[in-house]
């Protein structure tokens, strides 16, 4: 498969690309995934359509992008840990990913990006909404970025996965351990600059974002709140409508996402890889 066969169509004007003309399940050349990581890196989110992997193969592939992440608190399959299985079986009430976040910002190094495969999806609904933090940082006016530049946020995994967190609660076919006691608490600034593209970004997260980095949360709960009200502008999204073989790779360091929860009764099965970014990236994105 050669760079020149892929086709690039764009979703919307935020963010969002699709890419025909390669099979995932293939070994690519290093030239193809050079473009596939372009379009990434420059739409934030880009889709594949009909495709077919084994976890093998969808491991194989994050790979190329950089080390996967092993999740701290979601069972990954026995053979293949760093695939995490994302099911909602017809009984269960709460979805996995409901509700705006980006992945894994409590971490000391936060990943990169995620991998999203469908193995089954419901006749309705299920869709996956995105949203360009790049783009929210951009509507800002030029007195409040100057602020945020400045500030930086404590992310922690304590209140998404404690004991009443949303991503906590019990699943039939899935095994997520509650954090208890110390999780950690990592400082991220507020404003990424992109290591690829130099854009900046907003970098705040409503699942993970605890208060501003020497502030107390009663401080911070004002300005954060308007961040994640602006964050979620309509004019900053795409949305995504799954179907068995799509894949999904979105960009963690510029992108929220949000899987919604409105196919009552039916099964949803996707498989996620994760991307970690290095100590090295991230002394570079600090710099």
């Amino acid at each position: 498969m050669s760079p020149q066969s892929l086709q690039i169509r764009r979703v919307a004007g935020a963010l969002g690309a699709e890419i025909l003309g390669v099979d995932l399940s293939q070994d690519q050349s290093d030239e193809t995934i050079a473009a596939i990581r372009s379009a990434f890196v420059e739409h934030q989110v880009i889709f594949f359509r009909d495709q077919s992997l084994s976890p093998e193969r969808q491991v194989a592939f994050g790979r190329r992008f950089g080390p996967l992440n092993i999740h701290p608190y979601v069972a990954g399959m026995a053979a293949h840990p760093e695939v995490m299985e994302i099911i909602k079986e017809p009984e269960d009430k709460l979805n996995f990913g409901g509700g705006w976040h980006s992945d894994m910002s409590f971490l000391q190094h936060p990943s990169i990006g995620s991998i999203l495969y469908a193995v089954e999806t419901p006749t309705f609904g299920g869709d996956t909404l995105f949203a360009s933090q790049a783009a929210a940082f951009e509507a800002l006016t030029p007195g409040l970025q100057a602020t945020l530049e400045r500030l930086n946020a404590v992310h922690s995994a304590g209140r998404e996965y404690s004991a009443k967190g949303h991503s906590a609660q019990k699943r039939k076919s899935m095994s997520v351990v509650e954090a208890e006691g110390a999780v950690g608490e990592f400082v991220h600034p507020v404003v990424k600059v992109h290591p690829e593209t130099g854009r900046k970004a907003l970098y705040v997260n409503p699942a993970f974002t605890m208060r501003f980095d020497g502030w107390s949360k009663k401080e911070s709960r004002p300005l954060l709140d308007f961040l994640f009200e602006h964050c979620r502008y309509e004019g900053f999204t795409c949305r995504f409508p799954w179907r068995p073989g799509s894949v999904a790779m979105w960009d963690n360091r510029s992108v929220w996402h949000f899987a919604l929860n409105d196919y009552p009764g039916q099964r949803r099965h996707m498989r996620r890889v994760t991307v970690d970014e290095t100590p090295a990236a991230a002394r570079v994105a600090a710099e």
